[in-house]
């Protein structure tokens, strides 16, 4: 909001009037804020916030800042805030769990919590991320809210994966089911802090798995990630999801495949049974 004055005295009453409605906005700004809280609701847009107070977006986001510099809200995404409850002020941010439904809805991108993070809800936390993992369906840079890290990772066909929702504090919360979590632990290695912790929570994982459902997400996914993840399955003493992978395997004839992309693999042996070459040495901490 700008003010232009053509003499002191009017200077001074334009002042006043302008920290008047700097004042009114801030009030009704914070109603607002109360408002969503009593619904519920912790996450807003900027446009839903000018519709609301009906005034001008300059004012608005001044207003936005202040409450932004007193630590009462946070703006993980350009024009998306969230209100931080006291209990994590220290944080800067909502946890993401609590915020990252309603900022994929406000993106209009389907979803899904993953990988390691989606491990931690079926309780393979062996280790938990640095980030929370959200597979998406394009490329978007993570999100630094506080100290809160998201990462996004791209899966073309993540709006087919199969999902379970996870009540959460402030709503619902979309993870792959442990079959699709375990071909995106052998999928997206360099998500997992290496293939040994890979294995070591697919072991922790083992129990939730179903060995039909782990085939149909096969068809959903690269032949390579069903190479690998039936080899591993074996590794770990879990043969019996691991067969209706090795017939699927069978059937498809696939050239064969390194176990660690990243690594040379020129002259390891094939394993027939996976068309497989095991050009790492795996050493799950179980």
């Amino acid at each position: 909001m700008f003010c232009v004055y053509e003499s002191v005295g009017e200077s001074n009453e334009k002042c006043c009037l302008c920290r008047s409605i700097h004042v009114l906005i801030s009030m009704n700004l914070s109603q607002y804020i109360d408002g969503l809280q009593a619904k519920g609701s912790y996450c807003f847009s900027g446009e839903e916030v000018d519709a609301a107070l009906e005034s001008g977006t300059v004012a608005t986001r001044a207003a936005l800042r202040r409450l932004k510099q007193h630590g009462a809200i946070a703006m993980p995404f350009r024009g998306f805030y969230v209100i931080v409850p006291p209990e994590y002020r220290q944080m800067g941010c909502l946890p993401a769990n609590q915020f990252i439904p309603e900022l994929m809805e406000y993106l209009k991108e389907p979803y899904y919590a993953g990988i390691l993070s989606a491990g931690e809800f079926y309780g393979a936390a062996h280790q938990r991320p640095q980030a929370f993992q959200v597979v998406t369906e394009h490329s978007r840079s993570g999100i630094l809210c506080g100290t809160v890290k998201v990462d996004f990772i791209k899966r073309n066909n993540a709006a087919l994966m199969p999902t379970r929702d996870f009540k959460t504090p402030r709503g619902y919360l979309k993870v792959s089911t442990p079959e699709v979590t375990a071909f995106d632990l052998i999928g997206y290695p360099h998500h997992t802090g290496g293939l040994d912790n890979t294995v070591t929570v697919l072991a922790e994982l083992a129990e939730s798995l179903d060995a039909i459902r782990l085939a149909d997400i096969a068809g959903l996914s690269p032949i390579t990630w069903s190479q690998r993840l039936g080899y591993l399955l074996e590794l770990i003493g879990e043969a019996r999801l691991a067969e209706r992978l090795a017939a699927y395997v069978a059937e498809r004839k696939p050239v064969p495949a390194p176990l660690s992309p990243s690594q040379p693999h020129h002259g390891v042996r094939q394993m027939s049974r996976w068309r497989l070459l095991p050009n790492e040495t795996v050493a799950p901490d179980l």
